[in-house]
């Protein structure tokens, strides 16, 4: 009897190690499947706080940008472009100067666009309005719509220069983000970010 309890309790030496390859391979699988689970999760996380970052970089590489045919434009028209990634504006108006300004509401954020057959700016998210002083005249938005140095040269081209912000009176301020009011205490509340150029 002691012999069939003895031969009963071996376990061939091959089963032994088909369990410990297969339990190895489970874990390898687990942790590559783990490795690349935490990726997925850390990838949007990363970009969030890193596309602050980057957009400031971005937005502070382009400082100028020269507007070759803009003597070409009649007084009265408007001439769309971009300033680095954002959409901006180029006003000539009816006594010869140019002024410009960003596309972007300072409501939320939104495009704006040009109207000529009213003679304003108005932003369709909000029904925000503007003179093409850039200054609001109805809606939401809370400050002028943001400008650039502009100068002609040469009477050939037109150079557009860094961006800053004005409060309701037209004082320059450093750049603010949308929706940060300039006039009384809002100049104190709400700094420019250390990323932004000095006007």
């Amino acid at each position: 009897m002691s012999e069939t309890a003895i031969s009963q309790n071996i376990v061939p030496e091959h089963a032994e190690n088909g369990d410990t390859k297969t339990r190895r391979a489970f874990l390898a699988a687990a942790s590559v499947a783990g490795i690349g689970y935490a990726a997925a999760l850390a990838y949007p996380v990363y970009r969030y706080l890193a596309s602050p970052s980057e957009m400031a970089l971005s937005a502070s590489a382009v400082t100028e940008v020269t507007l070759k045919d803009a003597q070409k434009l009649p007084a009265g028209a408007v001439l769309m472009f971009k300033f680095g990634t954002s959409p901006a504006m180029l006003i000539h108006h009816a006594d010869n100067s140019w002024v410009a300004l960003t596309a972007v509401c300072t409501h939320l954020g939104c495009t704006v666009q040009y109207e000529p057959q009213m003679d304003r700016i108005h932003c369709a998210c909000h029904g925000g309005v503007y003179d093409l002083l850039g200054v609001p005249v109805g809606g939401p938005p809370v400050r002028p719509l943001d400008r650039f140095y502009t100068r002609v040269v040469d009477g050939i081209y037109v150079q557009v220069g860094p961006r800053f912000s004005v409060n309701s009176e037209l004082r320059r301020f450093s750049p603010r983000d949308s929706g940060e009011p300039l006039d009384g205490i809002g100049q104190y509340l709400y700094p420019s970010r250390p990323t932004a150029q000095k006007p």
